[in-house]
């Protein structure tokens, strides 16, 4: 079967709630070991038990990734459980809602620590790791590398710096055999967006999406299964775009 990912052993961060969850259960239905991480000790444990159907290798270990000292804990024992780790899906992210007027340099700090500096750190814990062959997939985003979005400058600016670092990256690991690739999310349905967003947000945005509809958690996850997967060795430094046709249409005018 292509793309399998049976008997590998994955990390994912932030792999116990919304696009990271799906990222979860779909590596665990392809066959894989699985430890990921976050910040919540309850939703994380709450995942392990509803995932434990797939596989009796799957842990919870509470991290975060802007934090040094939390990303070594959380690959040392990682590895120890595991035995290995081939593939490493930086997932993590933080978006909240703020306009530039209104924002302060500690908000725009914890936004880019957890969605830039924490790509950053894992990156380099991963290096101590992986082996040739091994794989770096991230979650970056349309927002900040193709379009804009009103309340969302720190974060656009943090994944635009993700697919920068990446890039430099994938020189850097391509001496060890390693990839690194991102792929970038467009609108995707998941209960932050409901909550952080709103019914209005979403309504808009799938009038200008040209499928119509905002996307399905499982839809990044099967795009970054296909970058973590064998078949994806000559690929590296690239990102892959999954938002429906958002980026496409030159005006709104075009769908109608």
């Amino acid at each position: 079967m292509a793309f399998s990912m049976k008997d590998k052993n994955v990390i994912i961060t932030g792999g116990g709630k919304g696009i990271g969850k799906s990222i979860t259960e779909v590596f665990l239905k392809e066959g894989a070991n699985v430890v990921f991480s976050g910040r919540n000790e309850k939703t994380g444990e709450e995942t392990v038990k509803e995932f434990s159907k797939y596989s009796n290798k799957l842990k919870f270990i509470k991290a975060d990734v802007a934090i040094e000292e939390d990303t070594q804990n959380l690959f040392k024992m990682s590895n120890d459980y595991l035995g290995s780790i081939d593939i490493v899906v930086l997932n993590a992210g933080y978006f909240p809602q703020q306009r530039i007027q209104d924002m302060t340099s500690s908000d725009w700090d914890t936004v880019v620590d957890i969605n830039l500096k924490g790509v950053f750190l894992n990156t380099k814990e991963a290096m101590k790791y992986l082996k040739e062959g091994g794989r770096i997939v991230i979650t970056s985003s349309i927002t900040g590398n193709k379009v804009g979005n009103p309340g969302l400058g720190h974060y656009g600016a943090a994944k635009g710096g993700v697919n920068g670092f990446m890039r430099t990256a994938a020189l850097e690991l391509s001496t060890k055999g390693i990839t690194i690739n991102a792929v970038e999310p467009g609108n995707i349905m998941t209960p932050g967006m409901e909550n952080v967003l709103g019914a209005k947000y979403i309504k808009d945005q799938e009038s200008i999406i040209p499928l119509s509809k905002l996307g399905e958690p499982e839809d990044i996850a099967y795009a970054i299964i296909f970058l973590a997967s064998d078949e994806a060795k000559y690929i590296t430094g690239q990102s892959i775009v999954v938002d429906g046709g958002q980026i496409l249409p030159e005006s709104a005018l075009d769908l109608h």
